[in-house]
């Protein structure tokens, strides 16, 4: 049996998801086209203009037909900007987090009484503690760091 794990704060188990091929290596008309240099100043440029990976997945996927940046460099992208010292500081899945966080606070200055945005904010920001929690674990966030709401907007920055 195949157990799905739950979401945070819906009751859904999505299961739905996209597959990977089966084969690993890139397709021959794409290895003729793109060597592993070319496919990494693509990504070096795009990261220079201050695009996240993932965009930078999507326009090589959608304009030069790059499904799968490992399957050409053998790295993935994210492994890639760390080794050219390009990586952003915070994970791109918690700096979105806290950018709806600050978002939302914006909102809630002009309606104060907007009850359900006050409770989706408390929903987001506990998600951005676990998320948090979890890159300390990993190492991948400095031990000290702590998100104050107060100086959020200072992260995005």
């Amino acid at each position: 049996t195949f157990l799905a794990m739950g979401r945070m704060h819906t009751p859904g188990k999505g299961i739905s998801q996209s597959a990977l091929p089966y084969v690993r290596h890139a397709p021959q008309w794409l290895r003729k086209t793109f060597t592993s240099e070319d496919v990494i100043d693509q990504i070096v440029k795009l990261a220079k203009k201050g695009l996240t990976p993932s965009k930078i997945g999507v326009i090589l996927r959608d304009s030069k037909g790059i499904g799968q940046v490992k399957s050409l460099t053998g790295n993935k992208i994210l492994r890639i900007l760390k080794s050219k010292g390009l990586a952003p500081s915070i994970p791109e899945d918690l700096y979105c987090l806290i950018k709806k966080a600050v978002n939302i606070r914006k909102h809630l200055e002009v309606s104060r009484k907007d009850r359900d945005s006050k409770y989706r904010l408390i929903l987001v920001e506990s998600r951005i503690h676990r998320l948090a929690r979890y890159y300390k674990r990993t190492r991948v966030l400095p031990p000290n760091f702590k998100y104050e709401s107060s100086n959020a907007a200072n992260l995005l920055a």
